[in-house]
């Protein structure tokens, strides 16, 4: 066993999430994001005497949004609190949040790493108001503060430390980042600071049960940081270890240019902060009829559309992942099903239309999102419609075209956002299907003179058929549909 495989990370993620609502946690300022610095605020953003805090209904109910699709206990009577610091992006020298009776309890977290399916545990999630932004000038010695951002609402996704890996963590990040998305709840973009992650990470000697001294990372703004920041802990921790040091409880801030991480301060622990419930804001109380509605119209989880394609349509898992990546593409792909004759609910699936929908799901993932990346296009500015695809799906299903045919109708649609049968008709490529005609043409070439010494050639050698295939369809201008073709011309040399 290496050093470094003597030692076990234990990885807990603090996940705070910029709720997207168009106003402030507690105050009518403007929530977005970007502006001029110091232009949404008010008297209470600037902590200003007298200004008295309104809770957003709001943010509210996109907190019980993320308890509910997380399987949390949702707490009916919660409290927001006071947590005390002094810093200057602070100007009220508190941040509203809730400490020891937050909105939702306990759930969890589903994604997939690798072919695994991994669970981890929730601790909490909470509602809280964000901080204001530090801009420090080059030089050092003079800094300014933007309280655009202050008292934007937050929840902060608390997870148990059951992450066992830099790359599981970053895992799990982007679940929450998908799940958020699905939600409505958050655009969850960390290079806008509207998804943050603060990791806390320890090591103990593997196989132990005891918890190890943790630190906090803080300032990570990107996925890749994510795992590269934890990575580069794990390792700087069991450097100290072996080297007979001691870990101190720390928060420490990762410099993404350097690699590295540098200590901020001495971690806090929660009576620092000095919580007392606000006396400005009640209790608050959810009403049980309201969580009803919230839980009724919550759309199905990144996890739950990827159990439905693969137990449901027999898609692979990597299409699944791939048509599950974003709420938007999923709804296109539930309404290109159903355009393409494929019931999306409640019905069992045969194989025929399992091949449908797989059908489907190869024409988006592999030839629309391939054009709209190429033109660095999102799958709602897409020039060919969920119904036009389906409809093409159906065409080539139906053999009303050949999937070759199919192409050439796709890339005109892509180009015309013209309807597939539009095309279709245009350029004459209905196929032909009527056994009548196709026999016809079929005994056409069976009994031509100058075919015989190949009909021989055949006898001897069935691989031969092709080539009479292709006499046929000539004869149909290539409209005969080639299966029709294959199996009729087998009749008929069958007869010679």
């Amino acid at each position: 066993m290496t050093a470094a495989t003597e030692f076990e990370p234990v990885i807990g993620l603090e996940v705070h999430v910029q709720l997207a609502t168009q106003s402030k946690a507690f105050c009518g300022a403007r929530a977005e994001f970007g502006g001029p610095p110091n232009t949404h605020i008010d008297p209470y953003t600037l902590g200003l005497p007298g200004a008295l805090p309104v809770l957003n209904h709001r943010a509210v109910e996109f907190a019980l949004r993320m308890g509910l699709a997380c399987g949390c206990d949702i707490a009916l009577r919660s409290e927001l609190s006071r947590k005390h610091y002094f810093y200057p992006d602070s100007p009220k020298g508190y941040q509203i949040s809730q400490f020891d009776r937050p909105i939702c309890e306990n759930g969890h977290i589903e994604f997939v790493l690798g072919s695994e399916r991994r669970q981890v545990r929730l601790l909490r999630i909470h509602i809280e108001e964000d901080a204001g932004k530090n801009l420090h000038l080059a030089g050092g010695r003079t800094s300014l503060i933007d309280f655009n951002r202050a008292g934007v609402p937050l929840i902060e996704v608390v997870s148990q430390p059951e992450l066992r890996s830099a790359e599981e963590a970053g895992e799990y990040l982007r679940a929450i980042r998908q799940l958020v998305r699905f939600l409505g709840i958050s655009d969850g973009n960390m290079e806008a600071g509207s998804l943050r992650c603060d990791a806390n990470v320890s090591i103990r000697p593997r196989g132990s049960t005891q918890l190890g001294q943790r630190t906090e990372l803080k300032n990570i703004n990107s996925f890749k940081y994510v795992q590269k920041a934890i990575e580069h802990e794990i390792l700087r921790q069991i450097d100290i270890v072996q080297s007979g040091g001691r870990v101190v409880m720390e928060t420490r801030g990762w410099d993404a240019a350097r690699g590295t991480s540098r200590s901020q301060r001495q971690k806090e622990h929660a009576h620092d902060y000095r919580y007392l419930p606000d006396p400005d804001l009640p209790p608050l109380i959810i009403d049980e009829t309201w969580l009803a509605s919230i839980a009724a119209a919550l759309p199905k989880t990144p996890m739950q559309r990827r159990d439905h394609y693969l137990l449901r349509l027999g898609l692979t898992p990597y299409d699944a992942s791939v048509l599950t990546a974003e709420r938007e593409l999923c709804d296109y792909f539930d309404q290109a099903l159903v355009a393409a004759g494929v019931p999306t609910e409640d019905e069992s699936l045969g194989d025929g239309l399992r091949s449908r929908a797989k059908l489907c799901a190869n024409w988006l993932s592999s030839e629309l999102l391939g054009l709209l990346n190429k033109d660095s296009r999102e799958i709602s500015a897409s020039p060919v419609s969920a119904e036009s695809l389906g409809e093409l799906v159906r065409c080539v299903s139906d053999g009303i075209i050949s999937g070759k045919q199919g192409k050439e109708v796709f890339f005109r649609m892509y180009e015309s956002r013209q309807s597939p049968t539009e095309i279709i008709e245009q350029l004459g490529l209905r196929q032909l299907t009527d056994p009548t005609l196709i026999t016809a043409a079929c005994r056409k070439v069976v009994d031509d003179p100058a075919m015989q010494k190949q009909i021989e050639k055949y006898k001897q050698n069935p691989k031969l058929l092709g080539f009479f295939v292709g006499k046929a369809l000539a004869e149909t201008q290539g409209k005969a549909k080639p299966e029709l073709v294959s199996a009729i011309m087998l009749s008929l040399l069958a007869e010679k």
